[in-house]
């Protein structure tokens, strides 16, 4: 990374005014996160959403992604979830319908079409998940008895859905403006800063439990005390050092990729030769990003959230009690009891088929967005091979074999990832003997990690463009 030239590109007027554009855009975001669904006792409704999202990892995923829209009601309840789910659809539409293909690959104007397909279909699935949201959340009002609710009306349900479409879509479009900025991903970019808003809280956390020193204070090797809670400082300590080696890890293994050698063959046409050069096709070690854990997540809240549905028509279903109970993500209190007393065998059900399915969808994703065979057709269209492998079958091949053994240590490093709030609920317990409410999670950091690396290489890259002139007297 060019720092240094990042700095000085400020400098040009263009690129401070993309950059403010930027700013300008998150602080609209961060307002719309405030701004309440118009239906009902907004209170009533915020405090069964955060008993919903307790109950459900799917609901912490989705509060995460919808920057914190979720928690607080807001009219970016459902976020991004609509445009990202349209995305995948299309994608995997793309690579199964032949037409549609040929339509990805016909140049600009064919990708404008299909951009276009895919906001369209985002607009009933924010129409659909807007009314599932809103049922949700009145059934779970109703049944756990905490409020007592007048039915909705037609126009009560047409205004609170147009609200949370309406909020949507404003998203998408915001996203799609800071991406006409050239200077990263808007909608990575909006996933980001809700990711990121929740770092002041845990922060605040964390600062208040350490300067609690009514448990007396850190005494250091005899020498001098230090005004914090001992306890809580090394858990600070150990969490601070986690997050270190997790985020290290993680820019590992998202820079991690294999390199292969192309060789174009040399060819003679009239006069000139073309060809005869060497270039690189390189293989990232995790193709598929964290698709496959959004994937998982929501294959695996299906289950909880039909026992969810029927027991609130009927509380006494043992096969709804069931579901709820083998699908849903073990909080930090149900991990108590496995320190010391014992294990609960149903609480680990959970984790074990997250593995599964983040392994599973890593393969499946990779296969889907890394075609070996149209790659290998076309480096033998532009006469590009493989030193050693004959082009055609022999490349494809060759290829598939590099890709799976990628992706089975791509697969366990975002399975482990995935189970990292897991891991570190109970690790810390077993320090702690208690909750404390810390969580590591390895799918925000994932994505904080992978976004800031890709911004930061489209800013390094805008950058260099402005910077051009100046760059050129400077080294010449």
């Amino acid at each position: 990374m060019h720092f240094k030239t990042i700095f000085k590109s400020f400098k040009n007027k263009d690129m401070l005014k993309r950059f403010l554009i930027i700013l300008g855009i998150l602080v609209v975001y961060r307002f719309l996160a405030h701004i309440p669904v118009p239906v009902g006792e907004v209170n009533t409704f915020r405090d069964a959403v955060h008993n919903l999202i307790n109950s459900s990892d799917f609901g912490s995923f989705l509060n995460l992604i919808s920057g914190g829209g979720l928690t607080s009601f807001s009219i970016i309840l459902v976020g991004l979830s609509p445009y990202i789910t349209s995305s995948i659809v299309v994608q995997l539409l793309t690579k199964a319908i032949p037409s549609l293909e040929e339509l990805s690959q016909d140049g600009e104007a064919g990708r404008r079409k299909i951009n276009q397909w895919t906001r369209i279909l985002a607009v009933p699935l924010a129409i659909i998940q807007s009314i599932a949201y809103i049922y949700m959340i009145y059934q779970s009002i109703v049944a756990s008895a905490t409020a007592v609710l007048p039915e909705l009306t037609i126009m009560q349900w047409i205004i609170a859905v147009a609200s949370m479409v309406a909020g949507s879509i404003i998203l998408m479009w915001l996203g799609e403006l800071m991406t006409e900025q050239g200077i990263g991903n808007g909608i990575s970019m909006l996933i980001f800063a809700s990711i990121i808003t929740g770092f002041p809280k845990t922060i605040a956390g964390l600062t208040s439990a350490l300067l609690d020193t009514s448990a007396g204070s850190l005494s250091l090797f005899g020498w001098f005390n230090l005004p914090v809670n001992p306890t809580w400082f090394w858990i600070t300590l150990g969490f601070v050092v986690a997050i270190i080696i997790v985020v290290y890890f993680l820019v590992k293994l998202n820079e991690a990729q294999r390199i292969i050698t192309i060789n174009y063959a040399k060819r003679v046409h009239g006069n000139s030769a073309y060809g005869g050069i060497r270039s690189i096709l390189p293989i990232k070690l995790i193709s598929a990003g964290v698709i496959p854990v959004i994937f998982a997540t929501a294959f695996l809240s299906l289950p909880a959230l039909v026992g969810q549905f029927i027991l609130s028509k009927n509380a006494d279903n043992s096969f709804a009690q069931t579901l709820v109970t083998l699908f849903t993500a073990p909080s930090a209190d149900n991990f108590t009891t496995l320190y010391p007393l014992g294990i609960n065998w149903h609480w680990f059900i959970y984790p074990a088929v997250y593995f599964i399915l983040v392994f599973s969808f890593t393969y499946f994703y990779t296969s889907i967005v890394f075609n070996t065979k149209e790659i290998a057709d076309n480096l033998q269209k532009q006469g590009g091979f493989v030193e050693g492998v004959r082009p055609g079958i022999k490349t494809a091949e060759y290829l598939e074999k590099i890709i799976n053994r990628l992706n089975f240590f791509g697969a366990l490093s975002l399975g482990v990832i995935a189970l990292l709030p897991f891991i570190s609920d109970y690790i810390f317990i077993v320090i702690n003997g208690a909750p404390i409410g810390l969580s590591l999670s390895g799918t925000g950091l994932l994505i904080v990690v992978t976004v800031a690396l890709e911004n930061l290489r489209a800013i390094d890259s805008k950058a260099l463009m402005v910077t051009y002139d100046d760059y050129g007297k400077d080294t010449f």
